[in-house]
Order: structure tokens, then C-alpha cells, then sequence
């Protein structure tokens, strides 16, 4: 049964052409990546070599590159000589996710503020003021990837980049709970105060509330976790 809830997809695009400068199959797991994290390929979606091949211009050899690496997030699931699909949002992966990224920020928030840089503040403020923008544009991509960006900056701040890749890696299943959750009134907006009350904290060198206010903002959609499975029941699995 269809959900009566359409999941917020975006329009879908054409493919814009690789970067001859770089390798390939790189370039298509990012792509397609990001496609399935802004349900523009959604759960159950067919990826098929051939016509994936076809829309980025290259063998089928970076394809199959860029699909192992996607199965290896868990992100497609492989089903030998029959077919490849988006694979379902699971819930645990989702949750494990959460509890890796909640106990590696919590620690870099105290980190940064105990020496509060002034720079870190400035760009902190900046990505906000873009949210804002997109959040008022209702552009949920480019407010997803602001987002990430604000927390990508706490972890270069502390030198931890390495670990955000980390998390990035096994977020795909939490990324697209975020995404189903973003459009709900409110949300956006929530985010945004969120960040705002992060980086006030930082400045103040008051670790503890740094570390209050992340914890509330890292939680905001597994709390709303029986309303997403409610409305998009075909899209999650336990």
C-alpha cells in the first residue's frame, strides 16, 4: 500500500558529465551516494550496470567499483545475477550510527571549547547564515549538505577530519531517516537553533553546555523515530 505520506524526493537530474581529471568510479559511488541519501533513488529503486554505464559515460567497470563500495555502506543490496536495488533504511545501522557520532562530538565540543578560536566561530556563523537561507528556500539538499558541513568544520577545528570521515562512512542509513524527517514543520528551523546554541556555547568556553545542547541535537530525529516508520512504513527495516 502506497504510504499516504510521498517521501520528499527531489526532482531528478540528468547526470552531469565526470571529470575526465579524475577517476571515475570515485566520481559515480559519490553520485549516486548522494542520490540515494536525497531519496532521489528511494528504497527498493533497480540499479541497473548497463544503463547507470550509459548515464555516466564510462565502462561498466567503475560502476561495478562504485556499487561494491555502496553495498559496503549498506546502502544497495546485491543480488547476484538478478539485481541490485537501493536497500531499505535500517533502523539499526542507523541507531549504532548515532551512538558513534553522539560519543565522538560530545568530545570534540568540550575539546573546542576549552580554547574557543575566533575563526572557527566566524565560519561556524557563516554555515548557519546559509541554512537559513536554504532552510527558507525550502532547498532541503543544500541544507543537508550545509549541515553536514558545520559539523565537518568541528571536527577539522579539533584535527579529527580523519574521524569524520568515519562517520560519514556509516551514515548513510541516519542521513536518510534526517531526510524524511527534514520537510516536517519546524525541523529545519529547530536545526538551525540548535547550531546557533552549539557555537554560542563554544565561544563562551562553557563546555558543558556545548555538550547539552549537541547531545539535544543529535537525538532531535531517532526521538521522532515511531512517526517516520508510521509514515513511511515501505522504507524502513528493523
Amino acid at each position: 500500500m502506497e504510504s499516504p505520506h510521498p517521501a520528499p524526493r527531489a526532482a531528478p537530474r540528468p547526470a552531469a558529465r565526470l571529470d575526465r581529471g579524475r577517476q571515475a568510479a570515485p566520481q559515480v559511488f559519490e553520485r549516486l551516494r548522494n542520490a540515494i541519501i536525497a531519496l532521489e533513488l528511494p528504497p527498493g529503486a533497480p540499479l541497473s550496470r548497463a544503463e547507470l554505464a550509459s548515464q555516466f559515460g564510462v565502462s561498466s567497470t567503475p560502476v561495478r567499483d562504485a556499487l561494491m563500495r555502496l553495498e559496503e555502506e549498506g546502502l544497495v543490496d546485491v543480488f547476484p545475477q538478478h539485481a541490485t536495488v537501493v536497500s531499505r533504511i535500517d533502523v539499526d545501522r542507523a541507531q549504532q550510527a548515532h551512538f558513534l557520532r553522539q560519543a565522538l562530538e560530545m568530545e570534540i565540543v568540550r575539546l573546542l571549547a576549552t580554547g574557543p578560536e575566533a575563526s572557527l566561530i566566524v565560519r561556524l556563523d557563516h554555515t548557519i547564515a546559509l541554512q537559513q537561507q536554504f532552510a527558507r528556500a525550502g532547498d532541503f539538499e543544500a541544507f543537508m549538505a550545509a549541515d553536514n558541513d558545520f559539523h565537518a568544520r568541528l571536527y577539522i577545528a579539533a584535527g579529527k577530519q580523519d574521524l569524520w570521515a568515519l562517520v560519514r562512512s556509516r551514515s548513510g542509513h541516519s542521513d536518510r531517516l534526517r531526510r524524511l524527517h527534514l520537510p516536517s514543520p519546524g525541523k529545519a528551523q529547530n536545526i538551525v537553533r540548535h547550531h546557533k546554541l552549539i557555537t554560542r556555547a563554544i565561544e563562551a568556553a562553557d563546555a558543558d553546555a556545548a555538550q547539552q545542547h549537541l547531545r539535544q541535537h543529535l537525538s532531535g530525529t531517532l526521538s521522532e523515530l515511531d512517526r517516520i516508520r508510521s509514515n513511511y512504513p515501505e522504507y524502513l527495516t528493523d
